[in-house]
């Protein structure tokens, strides 16, 4: 049937019997190709069969839908009926009902609570409006909600807007209706901005200048709202998720080699170093003397103990960060040492180095020196009595001696440091005693990590006195630990000295909404850097001690250096909180002093490598994305010779896609005026940077609370090119983005390419996209390769 034989069985609760208007969007509609919707398209519009009823698949549920569960297969009637049967009153001679304010509650509809009691009033026909709910109202209610027709839905939505019920939505009702949509989802709207949304409405729909619109003509703009956006969540992901160019389906050995490879032969390199030394030194001390007193405990020591010097000198140069910004310049050695983890390998020794502890340590502890103590004196005098002077000592006097000491102090040193690097005491986690949240944090990691000073000097004094042997060429640790500890050494000055004579000027600093300081800074003279490294901040006024790090968000070629700083630990708290009261304060503007040390390389440097590339930043987590987009911009504006621009990039990529995820509007502010600046920008009529930002904070597509919003903003987008919602071209969609669907767009618009993705974020969405991007390019033509930024 038709689309008229649709409306004309939708039921006409309100509506009048004038004649509807035909609505002009279609052309419009069809021009606008880019433009935003998020609702699903007329194609799937169900259609009724010979009996009369609706034949619908999974997609029509995303039309206009009022529930989410019911979108997501998730909340069915029964649960609905149990919600009330929980909450019901119960009353003597009445059925049981529930109050009209926990309507929201049984539908799933909790956290829209003004929407909620707007719809069930729009179900009651405006009538009878504080009533108590019975069951049966309610699940005639429930069934008008989730009817999978399009017309049913519509027509709800249009009694929700139609507050008098005359069959008609005046230019008022429709700005009332902009304003709880707006409310619904967190979004900033101003009176005169839900004035200017409803004309627009208005000037698409009220083509005869009635002063109203009618239901036919809000059908017609909810269905040629065809939805454009295929990177948003929706009902229908999993359908379009498999819409890219298959290959044979490859080997799960061959998708483990392509993800981890490099990390693998880096482990297997470090655990087979780790299993020789032990080996060695195993049978080294297998065939002596004190085997006879202390058996295979003394063997599983001192292999652990030559295991502990190695992982003790490794573990440093993880972190030399000079060090490894210079050799990842070098393409040939950063394509296969994964410089990007070098946190996680510095972890991994770490991990290591607890191991070697507890073996070396424990078998000390719990086997050697009771046996050193316990054995037949005999035997002693045979073996090792001249390494203790001819006397078989007790336990404790071994406990005593220089050797023993000095180790259980630096077991009791690493364990504060270990347990305070951990992950709850690091971030403060609301699950730890809060006696025990008041001494760790950010800070107390900080300054517990400085104890491995104490420890690497113990370290030089424990290995100097030995039980059982006075060979000094039996004593390495030095030789292990002298290299990688004077180079660490070395950096640490060469950065406090690089630093001090760094003088860096505060030239604006900004607060933002989401507790977010933007600081400007003048740039030192002969400090270079490429587009996606970061930088450290040191705060005298805060800590003398402490240096954080930050992406750099101004660009090579600016004159200035700039970062974001987001309020999320103690000492970034007190860091705007000291600007905030600079700025705020009436007198001069007299910044707090800070020094800089950098630039230092990161993951996202790779992009040089690639000549498409996607970039998602997850709140702040955008940052080294912005510097990077900055560079792209203004190689496009450089003269280009053959493949390369004139300029600080080596070259400049084809195609960049930036996908912002964030949960408030206000976010959107940080880089609002680098958005406008990029986007203002076209260059041979193709955009080469492509940018979409995603908030999380307001309702995904297809969502009723958010449809009447998604259709203002295609209509503004397509005769402004100006997003509502970030008030730049940059469009703005609503809930999650579908990053299957987004991989398989790309897919097919690159076919054969070889794309970097690179992602700033938390690491359970880390884990996601690798695992996407592994399966994508083991699947299609198209080679996604991950990349996470790492400090």
């Amino acid at each position: 049937m038709g689309h008229e034989d649709h409306r004309s069985a939708s039921p006409s609760y309100g509506s009048s019997a004038v004649s509807e208007p035909a609505c002009p969007l279609q052309n419009r509609f069809e021009a606008g190709s880019s433009l935003y919707f998020p609702t699903n398209g007329v194609e799937n519009l169900p259609e009724l069969n010979e009996n009369g009823e609706a034949e619908v698949d999974g997609a029509a549920i995303g039309h206009l839908r009022f529930v989410d569960e019911a979108a997501s297969g998730g909340l069915e009637w029964k649960d609905v009926e149990a919600r009330f049967d929980r909450i019901a009153n119960i009353k003597p001679g009445q059925a049981r009902a529930i109050s009209a304010a926990d309507f929201g509650f049984c539908i799933g509809m909790q956290k829209s609570a003004e929407f909620a009691n707007e719809l069930l009033a729009a179900l009651r026909g405006r009538k009878d409006l504080g009533a108590e709910i019975t069951k049966a109202e309610l699940q005639k209610h429930w069934h008008r909600l989730t009817n999978p027709l399009l017309s049913w839905r519509v027509q709800t939505f249009f009694d929700l807007c139609d507050r008098d019920m005359d069959g008609r939505i005046s230019h008022m009702e429709l700005k009332q209706a902009v304003l709880l949509s707006s409310s619904c989802n967190k979004l900033s709207v101003t009176q005169k901005e839900a004035e200017q949304h409803a004309a627009l409405i208005m000037e698409e729909l009220d083509t005869e200048s009635r002063g109203y619109i009618q239901v036919g003509q809000l059908e017609a703009l909810f269905k040629q709202s065809i939805s454009k956006d295929h990177l948003s969540t929706g009902p229908n992901s999993s359908r379009h998720a498999r819409n890219y160019p298959y290959q044979e389906p490859a080997s799960t050995a061959e998708i483990l080699f392509r993800t981890y490879w490099r990390r693998g032969w880096m482990i297997m390199l470090w655990l087979l170093v780790c299993i020789a030394l032990f080996a060695w030194k195993f049978t080294q001390y297998r065939h002596r003397k004190a085997f006879e007193v202390m058996g295979y405990c003394l063997c599983t020591a001192k292999g652990a103990a030559e295991t502990l010097k190695f992982n003790m000198a490794l573990v440093l140069l993880p972190v030399c960060r000079n060090t490894l910004t210079w050799l990842r310049k070098h393409r040939q050695i950063s394509s296969v040492i994964p410089f990007n983890d070098n946190i996680n390998f510095h972890k991994l020794i770490a991990g290591g180095i607890v191991v070697g502890v507890i073996l070396h340590g424990g078998t000390h502890l719990a086997c050697d020196f009771p046996r050193i103590s316990g054995s037949d004196n005999i035997v002693f005098q045979q073996t090792i009595a001249a390494r203790f002077g001819y006397h078989q000592p007790s336990y404790l006097e071994i406990l005593a001696t220089t050797e023993a000491a000095t180790g259980i102090a630096m077991v009791i040193l690493m364990a504060i440091s270990f347990s305070l690097a951990t992950k709850w005491p690091r971030r403060r986690s609301p699950s730890l005693p809060r006696s025990i949240r008041q001494v760790t944090g950010f800070n107390t990691f900080w300054y517990s990590h400085h104890l491995f000073i104490l420890v690497y000097a113990l370290l030089l004094i424990h290995s100097m006195f030995l039980f059982l042997t006075s060979d000094a060429a039996e004593k390495t640790t030095w030789m292990y630990i002298a290299i990688p500890v004077l180079l660490y050494a070395s950096e640490r000055i060469s950065r406090a000295i690089r630093s001090e004579f760094r003088d860096v000027k505060i030239l604006k600093a900004t607060i933002f909404q989401g507790k977010v300081l933007s600081l400007t800074m003048s740039r030192p003279e002969g400090f270079k850097y490429r587009s996606g490294m970061y930088i450290y901040i040191q705060c005298p006024k805060i800590s003398p001690f402490e240096w954080h790090p930050f992406s750099l968000t101004s660009g090579p070629e600016d004159d200035h250096l700039s970062i974001h700083i987001r309020a999320l630990g103690d000492w970034s708290y007190q860091m705007y909180s000291l600007f905030q009261e600079v700025i705020i304060s009436a007198g001069p503007m007299e910044y707090p002093r800070i020094y800089v040390d950098g630039p230092y390389g990161a993951a996202s440097q790779d992009c040089l490598k690639y000549d498409i590339l996607v970039f998602v930043g997850l709140g702040i987590g955008v940052t080294p994305f912005i510097s990077i987009l900055k560079g792209i911009f203004k190689c496009l504006q450089k003269p280009v010779h053959g493949h390369h621009c004139v300029g600080t990039m080596a070259k400049c990529p084809s195609n960049a896609y930036l996908y912002w995820v964030t949960r408030e509007q206000c976010s959107l502010q940080w880089f609002g005026d680098v958005m406008k600046e990029i986007s203002s920008r076209k260059e041979q009529d193709v955009n080469v940077i492509e940018m979409h930002n995603f908030l999380t904070g307001a309702y995904q597509a297809g969502d009723a609370r958010s449809a009447l919003l998604s259709a203002i903003q295609a209509l503004c987008y397509a005769k402004n090119g100006i997003d509502i919602v970030s008030h730049t071209r940059v469009q703005t969609h609503f809930g999650r983005p579908n990053w299957p669907k987004m991989l398989s767009t790309l897919a097919r618009r690159h076919e054969g390419a070889r794309i970097g993705v690179f992602y700033c974020g938390p690491l359970m969405l880390a884990r996601e996209l690798e695992a996407l991007c592994t399966k994508f390019s083991t699947k299609c033509t198209t080679r996604f390769v991950f990349h996470k930024e790492n400090y």
